[in-house]
C-alpha cells in the first residue's frame, strides 16, 4: 500500500511544523484552528479524517508535546455524532476521550435523559476537560468530567481517573467503544512515532558530531548497528501507524499499539548511546524517553497489545 501524503495532508504538516517552531506549544494548534480540523466545515472544521490526525499528532510529538485528546474526541464526535454535539466540541476549550474502564464497564441508563455510572482511568487532560467523549455499555456519550482523581503521568502532564455516579450525559447518534478505542490508538501511535523520529534525529547528531578516542562516534560499528535498529523501529511503527490510520481495522491498529511499546524499548538504546548525557533531565532526549514512556502506559504497554493481536489472529 502506498501511504504518501497528497497536497493537503502535506499542507497540513508544513503548516503545523511551522506553527510549532514558530510558538511553541499546543495553544499555537489551537489558535489556528487545527485541533478543530476533524470536525465538518459545518461547525467550522475542515472536514479531514483520522490520517490527518495522525499527521498533525505526529508532528506534535516530534516536539514532545501533549496534545492527544485534542484531536482524537472531535474526529469520533465528527464521525458519531450530531450537528449539535459537533457545534458543542467546536465550541469547547477541551474534549478528552475516556475509554478505558477501571474495574466494571461504565454503564449508561435512560430515564427521562441518560446517566453514566463508572471510573475511567488515565484519562489525558480529565479534570481539565469541559467535555468528556466517553465509552460505555449502551455506545459514546458526551459528558461533564465529574468526579476527578488525579494520575501520575512520566511526563507530568495532567491526566486523572474520572468517576461517574449518575452523571448526566448525551448520547452520540452512533459508534463503539470500540471505534473510539481505535481512534486513540492511533492518535497514540502517531505521537509516539514523533516522539522516535525526533530522539532519532537528535542521536544521529549526537554520534556524528561526539569524539572519543580521536574518533566520531558514529565511525564504530557498535554504534551503527544501535542506531540502525533506532531506525527500523521508528520505520516499522510508521509503517505500522498509517497503515492503521488508512484502515483502522483491528489487527492494524493492535499491531500500531504494539509497535508504541517498541518505540519505548527503542529510546533506551538513544539514551545508551548519548552516555551520561541522555540522562539530564534538562535535555531533550529525557524529555522523549518521559513521552514515550507516558504513550505507552496509555496503551497498556506490550503485553495488552500482544493480547489483543492474539485474540485476532
Amino acid at each position: 500500500m502506498d501511504f504518501t501524503l497528497d497536497e493537503t495532508q502535506k499542507e497540513l504538516r508544513d503548516l503545523t511544523a511551522r506553527l510549532l517552531a514558530e510558538d511553541v506549544g499546543p495553544d499555537a494548534l489551537r489558535a489556528a484552528g487545527l485541533f478543530g480540523v476533524c470536525l465538518p466545515e459545518e461547525v467550522g472544521g475542515a472536514g479531514l479524517g483520522a490520517v490527518e490526525m495522525a499527521v498533525v499528532l505526529r508532528e506534535v510529538g516530534a516536539r514532545d508535546l501533549p496534545a492527544l485528546p485534542l484531536l482524537v474526541g472531535s474526529l469520533a464526535v465528527a464521525a458519531h455524532g450530531s450537528r449539535e454535539q459537533q457545534a458543542k466540541v467546536a465550541q469547547a476549550g477541551l474534549t478528552t476521550v475516556a475509554h478505558r474502564d477501571q474495574g466494571r464497564e461504565t454503564t449508561a441508563r435512560y430515564a427521562a435523559g441518560w446517566t453514566l455510572t463508572g471510573r475511567k482511568s488515565g484519562v489525558p487532560y480529565g479534570a481539565q476537560a469541559d467535555l468528556v467523549l466517553v465509552a460505555a455499555d449502551r455506545g459514546l456519550f458526551l459528558a461533564a468530567p465529574g468526579r476527578s482523581v488525579p494520575e501520575f503521568t512520566a511526563t507530568g502532564a495532567p491526566a486523572a481517573t474520572l468517576v461517574f455516579d449518575g452523571t448526566p450525559a448525551e448520547k452520540l447518534d452512533g459508534g463503539d467503544p470500540g471505534a473510539l478505542a481505535r481512534l486513540f490508538t492511533v492518535g497514540v501511535a502517531a505521537q509516539a512515532g514523533g516522539v522516535l523520529a525526533g530522539a532519532l534525529a537528535l542521536t544521529t547528531e549526537y554520534v556524528r558530531t561526539r569524539r572519543q578516542f580521536g574518533r566520531a562516534l558514529a565511525e564504530f560499528q557498535a554504534v551503527t548497528m544501535q542506531i540502525a535498529d533506532v531506525y527500523i523501529a521508528s520505520r516499522a511503527l510508521d509503517v505500522a501507524m498509517w497503515s492503521a490510520a488508512w484502515g483502522l481495522s483491528d489487527k492494524d491498529v493492535a499491531l500500531a499499539g504494539f509497535h508504541v511499546s517498541e518505540a519505548y524499548r527503542a529510546l533506551f538504546t538513544c539514551q545508551h548511546l548519548h552516555g551520561g548525557l541522555g540522562l539530564d533531565v534538562t535535555y531533550p532526549l529525557h524529555r522523549a524517553f518521559a513521552h514515550a514512556k507516558h504513550l505507552t502506559h496509555l496503551l497498556g504497554g506490550a503485553d495488552a497489545q500482544l493480547d489483543l493481536i492474539g485474540a485476532l489472529v
